[in-house]
């Protein structure tokens, strides 16, 4: 894999059957929706991914599952973040053997470190293992920031190639883009509404949880940003909306999963205490799909 990120990496969602279990069927289903959609990777075990609910072994069958379903076609990010240094180190080397091209490490939470913990943390993670390492700012969630001295600082690192930010916050991104200038270095948006404008300010790409469900309409922001075609990558950016108002309507990622289960990949519940949607959520959520099937994804 290049030491760079470029490109539409979809958050892939975990599918589950009814009773919470991994759906093997339904996550080869959607690892092949995406590909053929050409999206330029998968980024697994993320947020969006239920990485916070799923055991060790989970997180192994499921990268093992990923990358042997992905074959070589597309480069396949994971998550191995977590909150202590020693689980970390040991799941990402794991990981490196199932054959990931990639690491994504969230920052730990629960209890926030000082920027000087976090830089360490990174630093041995990275030290530890010989692939590319990305870092992962999600603060909504973490309680805890990268500060952009601390980003520029790691990415001197061989291989802490990029930063995903999902704090939500553009000049953030910008802050990042500016504090790692002239190191070889990708910041991508984990926002999804911030993708396009990401890519105007210098960044390389998005890792985007719509993707799981309108992989064409995102895809379509990056190419035609890289064509030159501004208002059709605007359209395309536009077009995300209506998905992303149904974000908010339930803890994530019910609204989604249940969007893309509507649309015929059965990637079942969350994984509980999260609920499946209902009433005039569920209405909401099904008349998002229908628009898109109405007009046509893309």
């Amino acid at each position: 894999m290049p030491l760079a990120i470029e490109g539409i990496y979809p958050a892939l969602l975990t599918p589950f059957t009814k009773d919470e279990e991994v759906n093997e069927t339904a996550l080869k289903q959607l690892v092949n929706r995406l590909i053929v959609a050409k999206v330029n990777g998968i980024f697994a075990l993320g947020t969006n991914g239920e990485f916070h609910v799923l055991s060790r072994e989970e997180k192994l069958n499921i990268t093992k599952m990923v990358v042997e379903e992905t074959a070589g076609r597309v480069p396949v990010m994971v998550g191995s973040g977590g909150n202590s240094t020693r689980e970390v180190i040991e799941l990402s080397q794991a990981m490196e053997k199932l054959g990931v091209d990639a690491l994504s490490v969230i920052t730990p939470y629960f209890i926030p470190p000082t920027q000087e913990e976090a830089e360490e943390h990174y630093r041995k993670v990275a030290e530890a293992v010989s692939i590319p390492v990305v870092l992962y700012n999600i603060p909504s969630k973490t309680g805890f920031s990268l500060a952009p001295e601390t980003v520029g600082r790691l990415a001197k690192m061989p291989n802490i190639v990029g930063i995903k930010d999902s704090s939500g916050d553009f000049s953030n991104i910008e802050q990042y883009i500016a504090h790692t200038r002239g190191e070889h270095f990708s910041v991508i948006a984990g926002t999804d509404s911030l993708i396009l404008k990401t890519l105007q300010a210098g960044g390389t790409g998005a890792v985007a949880a719509t993707a799981n469900l309108l992989p064409e309409t995102v895809v379509a922001i990056y190419n035609s940003w890289k064509a030159g075609d501004y208002e059709k990558a605007q359209a395309a950016q536009q077009a995300l909306q209506p998905l992303r108002d149904t974000f908010g309507l339930t803890s994530i990622p019910a609204s989604l999963k249940k969007a893309v289960e509507l649309s015929g990949i059965p990637v079942g519940p969350a994984r509980a205490p999260i609920q499946e949607p209902t009433g005039e959520v569920l209405k909401q959520i099904e008349a998002a799909v229908q628009f898109y099937k109405t007009n046509q994804e893309g």
